[in-house]
Order: structure tokens, then C-alpha cells, then sequence
């Protein structure tokens, strides 16, 4: 794309490489340049946090407020009621209203801090959608918003056609979603000013159902810009870990993980993630990305602090550094390692190392925990573990112990 912004915003999403596609980068790029402008981001609350993978998302609205506009975090209150589709298999489980309210208040902790809200014209607004959802009358809505829409052309988009192609049943109330986010930018447009929804580039359709809605209601021009679908250069997703996704709220994944989970990034990646996940000046992303040998593990290192500290603060970072620092170059313990603490009571007659390495989540299962030991993947104290048998007693572990799966995965064990 030759496109040349003249606004501050649309020129780090080109050069940091946020952008994927946008519906008119001219009319977004002058409206940035005329004032401030207003744009969100819908996150349903299917979980007590967001995790990597949405990160993305969090980094335009932060650079969005850093150019002077914006940002609106728009929970999704009522839409988590019916479940998005996009280029799912099956239909999401359903939550009640107290399970989606306490994910709320996770996901609201997040945001915090990464954005700036209060009541100045760049502070950021947290909303509901259950404000404008919760209250529809079914008939009226069918009527005034359902005629808008072209079932044909709802059929073709990607996200509802890969599902059907696939003879997976689409139950109605998820066809029903990609219209109540329609609304929703409608709404956001009428109350708020709002000009622009972004999103990963998978909810395009989604986005321009919004920006068609709102110019058929009320004649008003809007945009949508949408982010790439992240892969790692292995092709997995972001986001995902081998134990699991990776959380951002630090109970479902400590900031020691968390670190270690950037510092484990593929060589390839550095340079592309220094520039979406942290705010280093372009110039030095791309040198510390192109290192190379040890010098690379070196650029590994500030890219785990850097997004550590946006996370969870300068000094969690630095705690995980130096935690990671003890463990793998003094094959030390570490103060900030995993730790699973047992009563007397959890233990009882003994307690094997197999359900050590489990519960201490270094194995999703007991099989899986035995496969570990029995291809010389585990370690007790930095020593090869090769005993699955092996049972441990309340005054085993009256020092604690360190269990090791590889050489990048350690929890401590001990007694409560």
C-alpha cells in the first residue's frame, strides 16, 4: 500500500505494523487530523481476563489516546448473552449475568492499565452494551434495525460461510450477533461521537455491517480499521502457550510467567513484536530484531521487560529478570518461580511426583507428567528425574523443592 497519512495515529499503525485494512484511510486520516476522534473496541466478557492475543487491540486504543483522540473500551454485557461465531466450530457456552459481570470487572483491571479514563476530551470511556442491549424491544428492533439487513449478503461473509461450508450448525441466536454489534457502533455513534471501530482483521465483516447500518439510520459517515490476525513464525496463535493461554490479569498467570513467555520468543518474531507490543522507537526494534547468535537472547530479554512493565509494572519486571537470571545462569531457585504450597493434610501418607509435577501445572495430566519423566524431560533440584514412582512426605519437603519440565518451565514445591 503507497498510502502517505498526514495523521500522527494512522502512521504508527503503518509503521509499527498494526494495520491489516481499513474501509477509507483518507476520510479516517483527515477526520484525525481535524479534532479529536472517538474509537472503540468490543471485548465480550467470556473470561476473568483478556489474554495475549488481544493485546493487539489494547495497543491501538493506548496509541490512539497517545495521538490525541479517544478510546472507547466497550464491555460486552449484552452481546457475551449470545456468543460471537466468528470462525468458530460449535456455539460458545452460554453465561449467566453473574458470571459475565464478574468477567467484567476482570477484564476492566486490564485495561486500567494500559488507558487513561476520566472526564478529559482524550480520557478514555469504559461502557456497557447491556445499556442499549438489555432494553430492546424484539418487535421494535426487527423493524427499525433487522430490515437493514440482507440475510444473502450476512450468508456470504467468511466468518458465518466457513462455518456452513463446514456443515456445522449456526444456531440463530449467533446470527443474530454480528447485528447487535452493528448496533452497537450505531449506538456508540449516536451517544458518543464515536468514528471508528477496530478490530482483528477477522471481524471485518462485523465492522462494515456497522458503518452500513449507521449510514442507512442516521446518514453518518464512520470507519472501521482491523489489525492482522497474529501467528507466531512457528504458525501457532498468539497467545497461546504450551500450558495454556496466556492471561493478563496476574492471578490466572504470574508476572514471572509472563515474562518467560516473551523472553521465549522465536528469533524471528523479535523485531515484529518489539514494534506492536512495546513503544521502543521503531529504529531500535528493528536493530535489535536483526541480531543475531546470543545477541538475540540479549533483545529477548528487553522485550520481556518492556511488556512485563506495561502489564504488570517496572517492578515485576525486574523481579522476573532477575528470578530468571538466578534459575538459568546460577542454577539458583529463585524468588519468583511458580510456587505450589501443600498442607500436611494435602499430603498426607506421601504424595508422588507425578501429581507434584501436575498440580504445580508443569503437566496437564498424570499421563502426560510420566511421558515428561520417562523421555528425560523433568528434573528434581536441577538433577534428571527418572523415578515416577517416586513419593514425597511432609518432611520431604520441608525445604522446597524445584521441579523442572525442559529447560524453560520450573515451579517450586513446598510446604504451606
Amino acid at each position: 500500500m503507497t498510502y502517505h497519512p498526514k495523521s500522527d495515529f494512522i502512521a504508527v499503525m503503518m509503521e509499527r505494523g498494526f494495520l491489516a485494512d481499513c474501509t477509507d484511510y483518507q476520510g479516517l486520516d483527515e477526520a484525525l487530523i481535524k479534532g479529536v476522534v472517538p474509537g472503540y473496541i468490543g471485548f465480550d466478557a467470556t473470561a476473568k481476563s483478556l489474554h495475549v492475543g488481544s493485546l493487539i487491540q489494547i495497543m491501538m486504543l493506548r496509541w490512539l489516546q497517545k495521538t490525541g483522540h479517544k478510546p472507547i473500551t466497550l464491555m460486552g454485557g449484552g452481546t457475551t448473552k449470545v456468543g460471537d461465531p466468528s470462525f468458530r466450530a460449535d456455539e460458545r457456552p452460554l453465561l449467566t449475568e453473574d458470571q459475565i459481570n464478574d468477567n467484567i470487572s476482570g477484564i476492566q483491571q486490564v485495561f486500567a492499565k494500559y488507558i487513561d479514563y476520566g472526564d478529559g476530551e482524550t480520557d478514555a470511556l469504559m461502557l456497557n452494551n447491556a445499556e442499549w442491549l438489555d432494553g430492546l424491544n424484539y418487535l421494535e428492533f426487527l423493524r427499525d434495525i433487522g430490515r437493514h439487513f440482507s440475510v444473502n449478503r450476512m450468508l456470504s461473509f467468511e466468518s458465518v460461510k466457513s462455518r456452513l461450508d463446514r456443515e456445522q450448525s449456526l444456531s440463530f441466536l449467533e446470527f443474530n450477533y454480528m447485528i447487535l454489534q452493528a448496533y452497537d457502533f450505531l449506538e456508540l455513534n449516536r451517544r458518543y461521537g464515536c468514528l471508528v471501530q477496530f478490530g482483528g482483521s477477522d471481524q471485518w465483516g462485523n465492522i462494515v455491517n456497522g458503518i452500513d447500518l449507521t449510514r442507512r439510520v442516521i446518514d453518518q459517515q464512520i470507519f472501521g480499521l482491523t489489525s492482522p490476525l497474529l501467528t507466531t513464525s512457528d504458525g501457532k496463535k498468539m497467545g497461546k502457550s504450551a500450558d495454556g493461554a496466556v492471561w493478563l490479569n496476574a492471578e490466572m498467570r504470574s508476572p514471572y510467567e509472563f515474562w518467560q513467555f516473551w523472553r521465549n520468543t522465536t528469533d524471528a518474531d523479535v523485531g515484529r513484536f518489539l514494534k506492536l507490543y512495546t513503544e521502543l522507537p521503531v529504529e531500535e526494534c528493528d536493530r535489535l530484531g536483526a541480531l543475531a547468535g546470543s545477541e538475540i537472547n540479549e533483545a529477548k530479554v528487553i522485550l520481556a521487560n518492556e511488556v512485563t512493565t506495561l502489564c504488570h509494572g517496572a517492578d515485576a519486571a525486574e523481579a522476573a529478570e532477575a528470578t530468571a537470571r538466578e534459575v538459568f545462569e546460577k542454577g539458583g531457585v529463585g524468588a519468583d518461580l511458580p510456587t505450589l504450597s501443600l498442607s500436611a493434610d494435602d499430603i498426607g501418607d506421601g504424595i508422588s511426583v507425578v501429581q507434584l509435577i501436575v498440580k504445580s501445572g508443569l503437566a496437564k495430566s498424570g499421563k502426560e507428567a510420566k511421558r515428561l519423566i520417562a523421555e528425560n524431560g523433568a528434573k528434581l533440584d536441577d538433577q534428571p528425574l527418572t523415578e515416577a514412582g517416586r513419593v514425597f512426605t511432609a518432611a520431604d519437603l520441608a525445604s522446597p523443592i524445584k521441579l523442572s519440565a525442559g529447560k524453560k518451565r520450573h515451579a517450586l514445591v513446598q510446604l504451606a
